[in-house]
């Protein structure tokens, strides 16, 4: 319960609410709590129906001047207790006449169709809340009051006799009468009577019931034939009881009003400048609350074979193009990598740069392919006297399709298109790959990395094909939308945090970790606008790939800094963005890339390329294990460090000598809690691998690699869905998405591009602003805890400070922020976000919902509306999701409509599911991605046949907590669950109480297993040889096998030889001599792998960092820090520990490990004194 001087909580345990107030409405529960245990009685809801008002208007109708023709809303709404009915009149209070035309919006507004000149007039809207009309199995309230001396006594009767004697009757202190869950036969004449002793009153209501009626068609769409470039309307209309709300769908995908599409008040769809993406299926769905009828129609675009207004200039922009954004490139590159980063745009632009070459081509050849339109459209621009400014021009009239194609071509959007191979079935039914490709046997591209984000609603962009909402001065829905970063000042950030009583920091450190095992935006590559070189951050204007967070007046950050705006750029485009055909014959709305894969495969443990995953492997002991790092005091490994140029992690060498660490993913360094997790889970693998080679000591390096790999993707499955899932959506949402039901292939589980964009990001609203770091008796370690703006991109804290166990136990051992509408982030997060000296922190609010609109996402009401929620027209319509009367006051003033609400801040500002951690449409919008993920997974670990019985039983023993006990550095004490809360010292319980899994499953049981887990040995006839660009090099084995192959002698795998017998009725010596001749080559070829298996594991050499070979014994220094040596084959490192400086800014003398006070330095430079150099 929240602290409120109004809520008394009474000895007996009673809950007593003095003045009810709205925000006092939802579900409460009783719970009695000790040591033991606890207990809690069932819910039940308190409802807040107000006091009665008289109706208000909210927005009056204006005058309004429209052609013959056309259509035209009169808007008017009002507000009241009970809800007003709205009605209007024409002229001298003349009703309506009756006329298909003119319908009565939901909201009150008043709609004519295709207006003659018979319409015009002067009209009237009238709200009342006497007589009222009311939908079957609603509350109804009838007000009275009346005044006099003496004062007179109220009393109510129903058709002239008294009421019934029903309890769903009940007349309340103030005198107004309310009826419950109405029925058909509560419906009549009421009257209130006020009587005293000087004489009698009366007045009568009367009560309507309007019974529900499921939707029914009046006009259901036809299938139509148009030409590219045209517009087209689509009917659609339908009655119902309550009156059904109509939405479109185009194949599958919910269409949003945007820059291509518009729905109209009573349901027509208009589809602006067709093109041949738009051809397709089309459904109209007709849906309230008894059902949903849909009606579907197909859509045929033709291209008539004309030359169009752009076809000359196709061949000087493309080479404009590539020149520009090639010059762009290469600028932002040097400016990155050939120093260290100046300002916090630099820092988070160095931090996202894609490191993968195929990445950064593909993205190149997207940015290319936009930037060849854009200069197009300019071309034709100057030869029209009006200027467009890009949001009504027709994309589709601009280039010929021949010519798309062309642009497709030289752009390099066709040659990094991808082909897949999944003939190697054998090995695709046992382990993933490592780019999610030939997981869906049926669609080998679905969930796989650097594809596209899959959408639930169509993208709104105000030119319906780039354009963000905001990137202009363009109103929507009469009004501007807000700046960001005004957004963020007024409602988002906070210096209040509220503890979660219940769940610890862990709960939002596993949201941030899986996350990254979900979804990664490749940024654009470029800091410079692409026209004419110069820096986003220096000009300020929203010029490809420039889309700057503009300061609004009097912000205090401009003040200080004297900057215009802070650093934004766009995410790149997918490669002619949404086209999936061999060639471009239309235009497409701009999507963008995720370059991991969507499955949970703990891809941000072993990388989401060949590339990425042979740079973490240890491939030189085949033994199945990853890359370790310096040996801490421990005795256990941290991660390796990065290679390569100066990284984000040494900004400032007098703070930070380390380098980043090497993980999966390269976010890993983001902050320190992360970079804890990474370590922890990268020893866990290694521990598995470890003891699958000990149970199966015949395995070869690639079986133990891929079998550890598959039990710790496993392992993150179970945590995510049976641990921390059920703490995020409660028992409400777990129920939504029911239980398991095996894999459906017809399930895409590609992340969708508003859970990565928005959703997911509520994870932002559980950060607290301090990394809470306890030794093992739970108390701060002598460095003491650290501020979220110093743990970004610090790995040396981990080597200097302690390791990672005091970070762990700061996870587990302290509460987490709880959500609350009015404290959604901290400020260290709003304030000071990869915070520089003499330079503009960012704002992770502001750059949430800019990146929002970058995307294309659609408005927070549209997406009420696919969750099955009310359409919001007004913002007293958001009170059930959002209660706080303060709150909504906020997005009023920001928005001025609820139709214009960006995602983000609405779904932060959504009051909480009783027993979730999210509201109603952040609970939908979680449970479809999370079913997605588990339904369409071929390789879900509760899939039957991915694991045998037994393994899956020990499968379902993995926690968290055991985990972090296998896995810290000396991690003894913890809470059986990690993410809840638990008091010193009772709440703790010893590693051992912990259970575990128990890998004997994995042991092969033979007489014979020498040949058993030898990943290219015979049990493997099936590594089939996949294309060279996405296959992987232990997976690259020969396509077919012929009977009585030779044995290879140079290669590191040996030929598959399948052993058969000739189809013979009668059985001769020469089959018999030909087995034996097999099996004599089977054998000889066995006795060679195993002198390879045993020359390769008598080597006691070992290999550094850089590759070179050291001899056993022999120590070295790996830097003034490091110290390694090599033994038995095996790396160790230690790394000397520094005490903390005496002094605030030490600084580093070179050839030195730890750095002094600047009055030591200079003593030690000074010539003759001890230790002093040059």
């Amino acid at each position: 319960m929240r602290d409120d001087s109004r809520l008394n909580l009474l000895e007996d345990g009673t809950l007593m609410i003095q003045d009810t107030r709205e925000t006092d409405q939802g579900v409460y529960q009783c719970m009695a709590k000790n040591v033991a245990g606890e207990v809690k009685t069932s819910q039940v809801t308190l409802r807040y129906f107000g006091a009665p008002l008289r109706p208000s208007f909210v927005i009056q109708p204006q005058n309004t001047e429209v052609l013959v023709g056309e259509s035209v809303t009169l808007e008017c709404s009002a507000t009241g207790q009970p809800h007003p009915r709205v009605s209007w009149t024409k002229g001298d209070r003349t009703p309506l006449p009756n006329d298909a035309r003119i319908t009565i919006t939901p909201s009150g507004g008043l709609y004519i169709q295709n207006v003659d000149q018979a319409d015009g007039g002067q009209y009237t809207c009238f709200a009342s809340n006497n007589d009222q009309s009311i939908l079957e199995g609603h509350t109804v309230d009838f007000p009275c009051e009346a005044s006099g001396y003496p004062k007179p006594v109220i009393a109510w009767t129903r058709g002239g006799s008294p009421l019934p004697l029903d309890r769903r009757y009940v007349v309340l202190a103030s005198s107004t009468l309310r009826i419950t869950r109405v029925a058909a036969h509560d419906e009549g004449q009421y009257e209130c009577q006020a009587v005293s002793p000087v004489g009698t009153v009366r007045t009568n209501v009367q009560l309507s019931i309007q019974q529900r009626v499921t939707p029914v068609f009046t006009n259901a769409p036809r299938d139509l034939t148009v030409e590219s470039g045209q517009d087209v309307q689509i009917p659609c209309s339908a009655q119902g009881q309550p009156q059904p709300a109509l939405t479109w769908n185009k194949d599958g995908v919910q269409v949003t009003e945007s820059g291509k599409f518009h729905i109209s008040p009573e349901g027509y769809l208009e589809v602006r400048d067709v093109g041949s993406a738009d051809g397709g299926r089309y459904e109209c769905v007709a849906r309230n609350p008894i059902g949903y009828q849909v009606a579907s129609m197909v859509l045929t675009v033709t291209v008539p074979a004309i030359s169009r207004q752009g076809d000359t200039f196709v061949s000087t922009s493309i080479e404009q193009a590539i020149r520009t954004v090639d010059s762009a490139i290469e600028s932002t590159r040097r400016r990155l990598f050939d120093g260290q980063p100046r300002t916090p745009g630099e820092l988070l632009a160095l931090f996202r740069y894609p490191r993968d070459p195929y990445t950064v081509e593909q993205a190149r050849a997207g940015e290319i392919f936009e930037q060849t339109l854009l200069l197009i459209q300019n071309h034709v621009n100057q030869g029209l006297t009006v200027d467009t400014n890009g949001t009504a021009f027709r994309y589709n009239d601009l280039v010929s399709p021949h010519f798309l194609d062309v642009i497709a071509n030289l752009s390099g959007c066709t040659a990094h298109r991808r082909f897949n191979n999944c003939s190697d079935i054998c090995f695709h039914q046992k382990y993933r790959s490592h780019d999610g490709t030939c997981n869906n046997l049926q669609h080998p591209m679905w969930g796989a990395s650097l594809t596209a984000f899959e959408r639930l609603l169509k993208s709104v962009y105000d030119n319906g094909f780039n354009l963000p909402r905001g990137a202009n001065e363009q109103l929507h829905n009469g009004y501007r939308l807000p700046l960001p970063r005004l957004v963020s000042t007024s409602m988002i950030g906070t210096e209040t945090i509220t503890p979660d009583d219940r769940y610890t920091h862990m709960l939002m450190q596993w949201g941030q970790f899986l996350d990254h095992d979900l979804d990664s935006t490749v940024a654009a590559l470029s800091q410079s606008r692409f026209s004419d070189g110069q820096l986003c951050t220096q000009v300020c204007t929203n010029d490809p790939p420039c889309f700057p967070i503009h300061f609004p007046p009097n912000d205090p950050r401009q003040q200080r800094s004297g900057a215009r705006c802070m650093f934004f750029v766009r995410s790149s485009p997918v490669c002619g963005s949404g086209m999936t055909s061999l060639l471009m014959n239309s235009v497409y709305p701009r999507e963008q890339i995720n370059q991991l894969t969507s499955y949970i495969d703990a891809s941000n443990v072993y990388g989401n390329s060949r590339h990425e995953s042979e740079e973490i492997r240890d491939l030189a002991s085949q033994r199945g294990l990853l890359r370790q790092g310096i040996i801490q005091r421990t005795g256990k490994p941290l991660l390796p460090f990065a290679a390569g140029p100066p990284t984000e992690c040494m900004r400032d060498e007098n703070e930070s000598p380390i380098p980043c660490f090497l993980a999966g993913d390269h976010r890993a360094n983001e902050q320190l809690g992360l970079t804890a997790m990474h370590t922890v889970w990268f020893r866990e693998h290694n521990r598995v691998a470890t003891e699958l080679l000990r149970l199966n000591p015949h395995w070869d390096g690639d079986t133990i690699y891929h079998e550890a790999r598959k039990i710790v993707g496993a392992q993150m499955q179970h945590i995510t869905y049976r641990h921390w899932l059920p703490k995020i959506l409660g028992e409400a949402g777990m129920k939504w998405m029911g239980p398991y039901a095996g894999y459906n292939p017809n399930v895409n589980t590609g992340i969708l591009n508003a859970f990565a964009t928005a959703a997911f990001r509520f994870g932002h609203t559980l950060i607290n602003p301090i990394l809470y770091r306890l030794d093992e008796d739970f108390q701060p370690i002598p460095q003491g805890h650290i501020s979220l703006h110093r743990a970004f991109f610090s790995p040396f804290r981990i080597v200097n400070e302690g390791g990672i166990d005091p970070l762990l136990r700061g996870l587990f051992g302290v509460a987490g922020k709880m959500r609350v509408s009015t404290q959604m982030l901290n400020t260290e997060l709003t304030e000071r976000l990869f915070s520089m000296v003499h330079a503009v922190a960012l704002d992770l609010a502001a750059m949430n919902i800019q990146r929002g609109r970058d995307h294309g996402i659609p408005p927070y009401n549209d997406y009420r509306v696919f969750c099955n929620l009310t359409s919001a027209q007004t913002f007293d319509d958001l009170r059930n999701e959002i209660k706080n009367p303060n709150v909504r006051e906020k997005l009023q003033r920001l928005y001025g409509t609820p139709l214009n609400i960006d995602l983000f801040p609405a779904l932060m500002a959504e009051d909480l599911v009783p027993g979730s951690r999210v509201g109603p449409t952040l609970m939908c919008l979680l449970g479809t991605q999370f079913k997605r993920l588990q339904d369409g997974d071929r390789f879900w670990y509760e899939n039957p046949g991915v694991f045998s019985p037994a393994q899956l039983t020990q499968l379902k023993q993995a926690s968290l907590t055991r985990v972090l006990c296998d896995n810290g550095d000396n991690i003894t004490r913890v809470q059986q669950d990690v993410f809840k809360v638990a008091e010193l010292p009772h709440g703790y319980g010893s590693c051992d109480d912990v259970p575990q899994i128990d890998l004997r499953m994995w042991q092969d049981c033979c007489e014979d297993c020498r040949t058993k887990g030898q990943f290219n040995a015979l049990s493997y006839h099936f590594r089939g040889r996949r294309s060279a660009e996405h296959s992987y090099k232990e997976e690259g084995l020969a396509n077919s096998v012929q009977e009585s192959s030779p044995v290879k002698e140079d290669g590191q795998s040996i030929v598959n030889v399948t052993l058969t017998s000739k189809k013979s009725t009668e059985p001769s010596i020469n089959d018999f001599q030909d087995f034996v001749s097999d099996m004599q080559k089977t054998i000889t070829g066995l006795r060679k792998q195993i002198k390879r298996l045993e020359a390769r594991l008598s080597k006691t050499a070992c290999s550094d960092s850089e590759a070179r070979e050291r001899t056993d014994g022999e120590r070295w220094k790996q830097d003034s820090c490091t110290t390694c040596e090599c033994t038995d084959t095996q790396v160790t490192c230690f790394v000397e520990s520094c005490p903390p400086a005496e002094c605030k800014r030490p600084v580093k003398l070179k050839g030195s490990c730890c750095p002094v006070c600047r009055e030591q330095a200079d003593v030690e430079k000074q010539p003759g004194a001890d230790g002093g150099h040059e």
